[in-house]
């Protein structure tokens, strides 16, 4: 069944501001919410505004940018005529920001719900619904109920009237504990610790050591700086791209520190890319180009510092030290396909290799690096395969 989307957005804090209009991962937090059911699946996505100041139709365009037609309405009666009359609706409550996971929970419901909380001290800010519990600021609600209740509605709130209306007609009752609560936010202050929750779930698996040891405080704090700013996950990427393919050019020419300070700098951001695209509820397509790319760009490094050797320093050893390199590396990730492999995090990777050169660099040995990656890539190589070997076995 269709699944469309209720967002309220006219009430105000005690400042004289939209709740809608707090600030929360680096937007707003009607942003986060048009994010999060459309993440859901829910279309079209409706927004119930009394007036649209200039802020919030900056929200607005900002998502109609990136794809996601959000639609506002001025009345009830405007609201209902957008969906379907047989439809489901996820109805997110004004200044409710919720985990996208429960609303993603609510929109494979087959009837409507409603979530709920304990009626206790931490959620006295929800609507009470009973002696023992209260309105999670979420629900699944009937488009006809929706209807209904806008045609009799007057000048009473449409979310409280809706609520009302659904638990009558015996919506099912789910209630949602922490971490997966929501949070009713009158002020940015309290969106600050969801906010830093948002950040810390947004760090996936690491699957190399240079991402898991070396390279989370640098992640940590771009990650923070760039939720800010407009600067897209695929810049950050392409970036990545462009600093390895310089690195390879500055091999050439004999700039080995500069080049080796580009491949350094290209490490984390793929990793912030992909941390900004979670925190925007718009994940990275797993076959990006780019990002397939970088794989491919570390080698052509890799190949163009054994080359540049092999002319001033080292003799043809170099190169095909390099080529050694490349054909173990890139057999070991054939090998391995998208399986996990027991130790990977120590496997040979891209990442690994370039963190792995740097005392080499700094005792100003780069053919001995070479020779150490080579017998880095070679090992990673045999270990994979005996683990693939055993496991098909098994």
């Amino acid at each position: 069944m269709a699944v469309g989307a209720l967002i309220g957005a006219y009430q105000e804090n005690d400042a004289g501001e939209l709740r809608a209009l707090l600030p929360l991962a680096g937007r707003t937090l009607i942003e986060y919410q048009a994010r999060c059911v459309a993440a859901a699946g829910a279309a079209p996505i409706v927004v119930l505004v009394e007036r649209v100041p200039p802020a919030l139709h900056e929200a607005l365009e900002r998502l109609r940018v990136d794809g996601l037609s959000v639609i506002p309405v001025s009345d009830s009666n405007e609201a209902a005529s957008r969906f379907e009359a047989g439809s489901l609706i996820l109805l997110v409550g004004d200044g409710v920001a919720a985990p996208a996971e429960l609303l993603a929970q609510l929109a494979e419901e087959p009837e409507p719900a409603i979530a709920t909380v304990p009626d206790d001290e931490p959620h006295e800010a929800f609507e009470r619904i009973d002696a023992t519990s209260r309105w999670a600021g979420v629900a699944l609600v009937d488009g006809r109920t929706l209807g209904a209740t806008a045609a009799m509605l007057g000048d009473w709130d449409l979310q409280s009237t809706l609520l009302r209306r659904a638990l009558q007609d015996g919506a099912l009752r789910v209630r949602v504990s922490p971490p997966g609560e929501p949070l009713l936010a009158d002020s940015a202050d309290q969106l600050a610790g969801f906010e830093r929750g948002l950040i810390a779930s947004s760090r996936g698996i690491r699957r190399d050591w240079a991402s898991r040891y070396a390279l989370p405080v640098i992640e940590e704090f771009a990650t923070e700086r760039l939720l800010e700013t407009p600067v897209r996950p695929q810049w950050l990427i392409w970036t990545a791209l462009t600093l390895i393919v310089a690195a390879a050019f500055a091999f050439t020419r004999g700039w080995l520190w500069p080049a080796l300070g580009l491949l350094i700098v290209a490490t984390p951001l793929d990793l912030v890319a992909g941390r900004l695209a979670t925190l925007r509820l718009r994940p990275l397509p797993p076959r990006l180009l780019s990002r397939r790319l970088l794989w491919p760009a570390a080698g052509l490094a890799l190949l163009a510092l054994g080359w540049r050797l092999t002319f001033h320093s080292s003799g043809w050893g170099a190169l095909i030290t390099a080529l050694v390199v490349a054909a173990f590396a890139e057999a070991a990730r054939i090998e391995q396909g998208h399986d996990e492999v027991a130790g990977q995090l120590w496997l040979f990777s891209w990442r690994n290799a370039i963190l792995t050169m740097i005392p080499f660099a700094l005792a100003s040995n780069w053919a001995l690096g070479l020779s150490a990656l080579a017998l880095y890539a070679t090992v990673s190589f045999f270990i994979v395969q005996h683990w693939h070997h055993r496991i098909t076995a098994d």
